[in-house]
């Protein structure tokens, strides 16, 4: 088994209320402890929206991670899987697609 990150994008409401949040929510608890169920889930966590980028050679620093909230990593997961496609298939049942969001699904390079 290799392992696999997938990356979340967009897919939050801001007009949530704390009812609709804790549905999702539990959506999300529910996905990830049947990963967990089925030895695919390695670890994962949501992120926090604040952070600081540094960019370029001369490495100029702006606030926040992103330039539009669609573009937004909100969290991520690393699971196990027997290649792309199969990792691919895992990912289906994520629930941000319920939110018409985004789950970019990347192979993890071995180092040494």
């Amino acid at each position: 088994m290799e392992k696999f990150m997938y990356l979340f994008r967009g897919g939050g409401r801001l007009n949530q209320s704390p009812e609709e949040w804790q549905a999702q929510m539990h959506k999300w608890y529910q996905w990830i402890t049947s990963l967990q169920q089925k030895g695919t889930y390695v670890s994962g966590d949501p992120l926090q929206a604040a952070g600081k980028q540094l960019s370029g050679t001369a490495k100029v620093l702006t606030d926040g991670p992103y330039t539009e909230a669609k573009e937004v990593v909100g969290g991520y997961l690393v699971v196990l899987a027997n290649d792309i496609d199969h990792a691919v298939e895992i990912a289906k049942d994520c629930p941000i697609f319920e939110e018409n969001g985004h789950l970019e699904v990347r192979p993890i390079q071995k180092m040494g």
